[in-house]
């Protein structure tokens, strides 16, 4: 970056107007950044320490790599391809899936996931799961505001309630017995996370016992024939986030557990989530996270089929619904400035009381709250504010099922889809593939084969493999993301100042980012249609 252009970056920082409060609502318009040409500030030394970089549970960068603020004096961009590596793989996750016999039987061949942090906590969460007491697999993004607290809450518990929405009235009569007697309970889901992924371990207990009440009510409802996919993926986002409105009203004596309450609820998250069980896939998708869908047509040529609609200010449908929910006299202040009721840019969302309860609820629970400065809860009724609620969580569900030629899915925060279009996306994924297969030729045998000519063999293989290639798609898609330029290819300067930008800075260019992308095993979906 020139001197020119990185002078004129920070100082626009320190002139401009930014929203800092302690709980930032809404997206900062992020400028185009294929207009900067990006050249790196020369230092003669490197602040990049030795070693590597070091996780923290929110994969945010290390201080070493990233400035704190734009108001510091020696100013650099500068990290070596390597360091630009240790920072975007931090987070990487990738999972397998093996039946008993060592082979994939699985609709759902392997999972590669990635995050990325703009926001200092990151605000994004992500989830993975097999069902164990049904069938199926799950798989989750979830894009927090004003705090990680409702995001993290929710990836922790959202699938949970999709579990148990599924299991037969004996599955869940079993498990109550089993609490009943104080006996161990059959896990529920197989979680599949990075080492680095946090849990709120100290409240728990409570979350097990709201799921409880919850099962509870599903038997007290009294049907055999149980829920469909849909309606078990609608009925569990909006228990969990009645849940969320409810327990931070619960008288509570645990002051660390209240806090918890008190930062969930009035903090928020959009969710997507997607459930895979065989050739059925089901998208549930509350907010403006996206899932895609990359086919590969019988002429070899790629097709996006996108499975989600964003719910923000964009899409009609949203604007309707709203319409058709409140007074005729509040059309024209329900959106403002594509924000809605001028605050919050998704229209659907977990947790974000402000926008569900009343007023007179929400000052009394304030007001017998300890210090909610502290906890950085964000206070503020907007103007026009009538008729609430306004935001719902109630999701969007869509049925697709799976073909031989459907290859993966991606599932990622907005903060990917800002920066890359849904056809983008595909090409890269699909590009991925046939670099990874180019670069794995098959291995050829000369009689008689013997242990050491096996072991040539692999480290031929490997040192023609992916020296200059990313294995975790994921980590390919957000190197993608923020280092571009206005011709596709990504540019090691860029890169490097955009991840290198300060805490003040950064989220002006770039938003957190997770990715997660499910890939498809087409023998099995075959197999299906077959038999």
């Amino acid at each position: 970056m020139s001197r020119t252009v990185s002078s004129w970056i920070l100082s626009s920082a320190r002139n401009s107007i930014i929203s800092q409060g302690k709980g930032r609502w809404y997206s900062i318009c992020i400028p185009n950044r294929n207009k900067i040409k990006w050249k790196l500030v020369l230092s003669k030394t490197c602040p990049y320490p030795a070693g590597g970089c070091s996780l923290d549970s929110s994969f945010s960068l290390p201080k070493a790599f990233r400035h704190t603020s734009t108001e510091e004096e020696h100013f650099s961009f500068q990290l070596s391809p390597a360091q630009i590596n240790d920072i975007l793989r931090a987070g990487e996750l990738s999972y397998k899936t093996l039946d008993w016999n060592g082979k994939n039987a699985n609709s759902v061949l392997r999972f590669e996931s990635n995050q990325l942090a703009s926001n200092s906590p990151m605000e994004d969460r992500r989830s993975a799961a097999t069902c164990l007491q049904t069938a199926g697999m799950m798989f989750g993004v979830f894009d927090g505001h004003a705090g990680a607290a409702c995001a993290q809450a929710v990836s922790e518990r959202l699938l949970h309630y999709i579990a148990v929405s599924l299991m037969s009235r004996q599955s869940l009569e079993e498990i109550e017995l089993a609490v009943e007697a104080m006996k161990p309970v059959r896990p529920i889901l197989q979680w599949h996370r990075h080492p680095n992924d946090v849990e709120y371990q100290e409240i728990t207990s409570q979350y097990f016992e709201n799921l409880r009440v919850y099962w509870q009510h599903l038997l007290d409802l009294d049907t055999e024939l149980g829920f469909s996919l849909e309606e078990a993926m609608i009925c569990a986002f909006k228990r969990l986030d009645s849940d969320i409105s409810l327990e931070v009203q619960a008288p509570q004596e645990n002051e660390l557990m209240r806090n918890i309450a008190l930062q969930v609820a009035f903090s928020g998250a959009t969710a997507c989530v997607a459930h895979i069980d065989g050739v059925h896939l089901h998208v549930a998708n509350t907010g403006d996270c996206r899932a895609v869908l990359g086919v590969r047509e019988e002429d070899g040529t790629w097709s996006t089929l996108p499975l989600t609609r964003d719910h923000n200010a964009y899409d009609e449908f949203e604007i309707r619904r709203l319409k058709r929910e409140h007074p005729r006299s509040e059309e024209k202040t329900l959106f403002v400035n594509d924000r809605l009721l001028g605050i919050l840019m998704p229209s659907r969302a977990f947790g974000d009381v402000q926008l569900k309860w009343s007023k007179e609820l929400q000052h009394n629970i304030l007001e017998n709250s300890c210090d909610v400065e502290a906890l950085n809860i964000y206070q503020y009724v907007p103007p026009n504010y009538h008729t609430p609620p306004y935001l719902t969580a109630e999701p969007e569900v869509t049925y697709h099922k799976l073909r031989s030629k459907d290859k993966f899915l991606v599932i990622a925060s907005d903060g990917l889809w800002e920066m890359l279009s849904n056809e983008k996306v595909v090409k890269l994924v699909a590009g991925h593939l046939t670099e990874l297969n180019v670069q794995k030729p098959p291995l050829t045998f000369k009689k008689p084969i013997n242990l050491g000519y096996m072991h040539n063999l692999l480290l031929q293989r490997k040192s023609r493999g992916l020296a200059s290639l990313d294995r975790n798609i994921a980590t390919h898609l957000i190197r993608h993301a923020i280092g571009s330029n206005e011709y596709g290819e990504v540019d090691p300067e860029k890169l490097a100042a955009m991840l290198t930008l300060p805490e003040d800075l950064a989220r002006m260019y770039r938003d957190d980012i997770t990715v997660t992308v499910v890939y498809f095993n087409s023998e099995t979906i075959d197999d299906y249609y077959r038999n």
